[in-house]
């Protein structure tokens, strides 16, 4: 079946907003080629829980394919009506299952020679769509914290060295009240400009007190999913045949209620709980990978006015079926690469902040924990510069904000 050939029927079990969604703007989806629409259908299926950002975004792109003309329609997507499809593809079942689709379209692309066919086709549109649709401004600046450190008593190695360059390095913080300060912060920020799922709370490991206005996921709360997933894991694992792609696909597969996430009573935030765990590589096992791969997705996916992420001691390297092997034993803490791991993933939450609409005007603070050095990030603050009077958390804010 070709797109041309869609029929109200075929959506019927799509989820009750996504099938609305595509049954409105279905005489906008039959003239896309088949090397483009199952990779919008990806994104449409999964409507009901996508963010707020993210179904608006997909609404006006759906807007954006309405208003064009055919001839415009045959212009936009002359590159991707030029890759050559595979009669398997047109004859798998892509409105029901694009996920699938898509994976088996990218092994015909290398299998093909394609690829680089393709993603030139892919920049092309998105430079297209950029300019006819460009993003949302948000409501006000955003602003990024990272605390990073926990449990550690003394560090004499630089800290910050790649962060520094870009804003203030403070030596002299006094650390008192550190994480209630800024929790207290984020949450003010919340409460002036609220907005759903736009002010977030990451901790890679248990939470401290916090608002329950806050947006909020931490690795110590996920333990029970986490030991679930570990254990589908190993028996799929164990079964013969099982390799890693076909591993892949059941847990792109799996549903919140398989390792107990449908409780939450917040469909979009269990959807969001499970894909950082089953699309995430060692979310399951290493705290600071979690804390990094929740940051880099809810910026990627919420586009929040705030993000604090808290980081925690990870567990050490251990063989890795002892690592996927969900074990009530105490884990033997990393201290120092943990925090050689947050720091890096500090300046990976600054640079990911910086690609979303705003950068110029967002803020971002790096702190040691229970520590005197931090690194402020703002348009009003000297770049590589250096402070060495005595301040707090208070006043690094007050600076940012």
């Amino acid at each position: 079946m070709l797109p041309h050939d869609l029929k109200p029927e075929q959506f019927k079990s799509y989820p009750p907003e996504a099938k609305k969604l595509a049954l409105n703007y279905l005489g906008a989806l039959q003239p896309l080629p088949l090397s483009f629409l199952p990779s919008l259908l990806k994104e449409i299926i999964e409507f009901d829980f996508k963010f707020p950002v993210e179904r608006r975004a997909i609404e006006s792109e759906l807007g954006n394919l309405r208003s064009l003309s055919a001839v415009q329609i045959s212009d936009w997507f002359r590159e991707f009506a030029a890759i050559q499809m595979s009669a398997s593809l047109e004859r798998a079942d892509w409105v029901n299952a694009p996920g699938l689709f898509v994976e088996q379209f990218s092994a015909h692309l290398w299998s093909t020679h394609q690829q680089d066919a393709f993603r030139l086709a892919a920049v092309h549109y998105a430079d297209r769509l950029r300019a006819a649709v460009p993003p949302e401004a948000p409501a006000t600046p955003r602003l990024g914290i990272s605390i990073i450190g926990k449990g550690l008593d003394s560090y004499d190695q630089p800290l910050f060295r790649k962060l520094r360059p870009h804003g203030a390095y403070c030596t002299r913080v006094n650390p008192e009240n550190g994480v209630k300060l800024l929790l207290d912060a984020v949450a003010s920020r919340a409460k002036a400009h609220p907005a759903p799922y736009a002010h977030w709370y990451i901790d890679g490991g248990e939470e401290a007190e916090h608002d329950p206005v806050l947006t909020t996921v931490s690795y110590d709360a996920l333990a029970p999913a986490r030991a679930a997933l570990l254990r589908k894991m190993q028996s799929d694992i164990s079964r013969p045949g099982m390799g890693p792609e076909t591993l892949r696909t059941h847990m792109a597969e799996m549903l919140p209620s398989e390792v107990g996430l449908d409780k939450l009573g917040d469909a979009v935030l269990s959807r969001f709980q499970l894909k950082l765990l089953t699309e995430g590589s060692g979310t399951q096992i290493f705290s600071t990978t979690f804390a990094q791969w929740a940051a880099r997705e809810t910026l990627r996916r919420a586009q929040p006015l705030t993000l604090l992420v808290r980081f925690a001691p990870r567990q050490r390297q251990k063989p890795m079926n002892e690592l996927l092997s969900p074990s009530d034993k105490g884990s033997d803490l990393d201290l120092i690469g943990s925090l050689v791991d947050a720091d890096m993933d500090a300046y990976y939450n600054w640079i990911n902040q910086q690609r979303l609409p705003g950068a110029e005007r967002s803020s971002f603070l790096v702190w040691f924990e229970n520590h005197s050095s931090a690194v402020v990030i703002g348009p009003s603050v000297p770049r590589g510069t250096e402070s060495s009077g005595s301040t707090d958390i208070s006043q690094l804010l007050s600076w940012i904000s």
